[in-house]
């Protein structure tokens, strides 16, 4: 799908303050209410945008610890039921992801303590069709969801 600068600005004002009504946008972008309510229409019908809603923080209400399990499966088993089950037995997952390499799947945890990441990660490995898996400790995090530098890069390309 076509993005320009415009829609890339609209992205911008959501990501940054999703709760704005889109008068509002189109107050801030010097645009008409209708323009900015058919390009957000279309960047939703085109999937660039799945929703809008607050970004959530885990280490707002505790959850500190980042930790990444690598999951190597049981080759019997499929992808989607484990990663189904995986879901359903693991709250503290935030990403999941079928990669290549070594591992089948990789999860993002996230944990309180490392007591609880320790808990965390043993539910993990007794979710059927898991075979083995390793983790590490995330010491800092520099990025994280960072998609709009990207967003605009493809809209300053589309304009050239």
């Amino acid at each position: 799908m076509h993005i320009d600068r415009l829609d890339a600005q609209l992205i911008r004002l959501l990501t940054e303050s999703p709760q704005l009504p889109i008068l509002e946008c189109a107050r801030r972008l010097g645009i008409a209410r209708g323009t900015a309510t058919s390009r957000l229409a279309r960047l939703h019908e085109g999937g660039v945008i799945e929703a809008i809603v607050p970004r959530i923080d885990p280490s707002g209400f505790g959850y500190g610890v980042v930790a990444f399990c690598l999951v190597e499966i049981d080759q019997k088993v499929g992808h989607d039921e484990v990663a189904t089950a995986l879901a359903d037995a693991v709250p503290e997952i935030v990403d999941m992801h079928t990669v290549t390499g070594a591992s089948d799947m990789q999860l993002r945890l996230v944990a309180r303590d490392a007591t609880q990441l320790q808990e965390v990660l043993d539910r993990v490995a007794i979710v059927p069709g898991v075979a083995r898996t390793a983790s590490s400790i995330a010491m800092r995090t520099h990025l994280s969801g960072r998609v709009l530098p990207l967003v605009e890069h493809v809209a300053g390309d589309a304009a050239e």
